[in-house]
């Protein structure tokens, strides 16, 4: 597959005949030639809501890469004294006594209250008081990605000990937004790999079933009509038992990708069958079979290849399928669990309608961050999808 390039040729001078080129003689000419890449992102830089939807995907990876600058606190922090705390809203200015204001970035703090029915503690944000926020401040120390330890975070109140819950805080007084800052990492991540496995098996054995056909072929969809017969949420759940409590949270990290990854290549196997089938008979594949070309050279050098811009297209589908299948394991306490910090483990605290109630920026914000990482790749991979058939007027 070419991309963008220019053919050279020099004009000779006709000796006989009439001229039947008006191009003067020794003349180079260069001819422009756009390969299928540059038509396809071409077509992807128009449509418009996909572009949208990818600098929201980028920026969501671009959290999770940096998620220790970026978040005020360590996810694991907890201040029970601030239980439940509602959010906080920044603000740039401060009101003097004598009715004139002054650039001052802050936050309110907060002040405790009794429910004289309840006969409860709750806080309030109190208009009176003034937390001073600032820019790159002093915090919590950490590794940045395990290697580079550092003490600056992007933003933060200006005294360590101030109260600060951008998105409210939970039961254990810990900090939301942080946390749903360190899920990020998570939950996007764990899409990608259980991608990138059903990327290998789909690819693999729908290449093999569509090339060579016959029992072998046979074989193939038998197994993927057993794996996609099977009932999801039992599969998951006896899985999910199996997996020894003593491990650590990274060996469950990576079992529960393979968990939710082992469902998720059926499709895509099916689909690159089917494009095998219709293009095994192409003329430049029989061409390249009369060249001498082996069975493993006609697979990787030129039918994948034509295939590589609609595999992407599903892939890019696929992903916030992985996303919401993690996320449904941990909201039901059958996938991750703390102290890992995901999406889902984050839904757990709002099971019940009690919490909901009284703090209900427990469920709005992690669901808000699944449902915007969804739509964003769902967007993305109809504008690519598109873009893949770039003949198509």
């Amino acid at each position: 597959m070419s991309t963008l390039g220019t053919y050279s040729a020099t004009v000779h001078p006709v000796t006989d005949g009439p001229s039947i080129s008006p191009l003067k003689a020794g003349k180079t000419v260069s001819t422009a030639t756009v390969g299928p890449w540059r038509l396809i992102a071409g077509k992807l830089v128009r449509q418009k809501v996909a572009m949208a939807a990818g600098a929201i995907i980028l920026i969501l990876y671009l959290i999770g890469l940096f998620a220790e600058f970026l978040a005020p606190s360590l996810p694991s922090t907890s201040r029970p004294q601030y239980t439940y705390a509602p959010p906080q809203g920044l603000s740039f200015f401060v009101t003097k006594p004598d009715g004139s204001t002054e650039f001052n970035f802050h936050v309110k703090g907060y002040k405790v209250e009794i429910e004289k029915v309840a006969l409860r503690r709750t806080f309030v944000v109190d208009d009176t008081k003034v937390v001073p926020v600032g820019l790159f401040v002093k915090g919590p120390r950490y590794e940045l990605w395990g290697l580079i330890p550092m003490d600056r975070h992007l933003i933060g109140p200006i005294n360590p000990n101030d109260p600060m819950y951008l998105l409210g805080a939970d039961r254990l007084g810990r900090d939301v937004f942080s946390r749903l800052v360190y899920g990020t990492r998570i939950s996007m991540s764990i899409g990608l790999v259980g991608v990138v496995m059903s990327l290998v098996l789909g690819v693999v054995l729908g290449s093999i079933s569509g090339f060579y056909g016959g029992w072998i072929d046979t074989v193939i969809q038998r197994m993927i009509e057993v794996v996609s017969a099977m009932p999801t949420i039992p599969l998951w759940l006896g899985l999910a038992a199996a997996i020894p409590l003593t491990w650590s949270p990274v060996n469950v990290y990576f079992v529960i990708t393979i968990i939710v990854s082992l469902l998720g290549w059926t499709s895509l196997a099916r689909e690159v069958r089917g494009r095998f089938l219709a293009l095994r008979s192409e003329d430049f594949v029989t061409a390249a079979r009369l060249d001498g070309s082996s069975e493993k050279r006609l697979i990787f050098r030129h039918i994948l290849p034509s295939l590589t811009s609609h595999i992407l297209a599903v892939v890019t589908l696929a992903v916030p399928t992985m996303i919401v299948a993690e996320t449904s394991l941990s909201f039901l306490g059958i996938g991750l669990k703390p102290p890992v910090v995901s999406w889902g483990v984050l839904l757990q605290d709002a099971q019940n309608i009690r919490t909901v109630a009284t703090a209900p920026w427990l469920l709005i914000w992690p669901s808000l961050a699944v449902i915007v990482a969804v739509l964003s790749f769902n967007f993305f991979g109809d504008g690519l999808r598109d873009a893949a058939d770039p003949y198509d007027n």
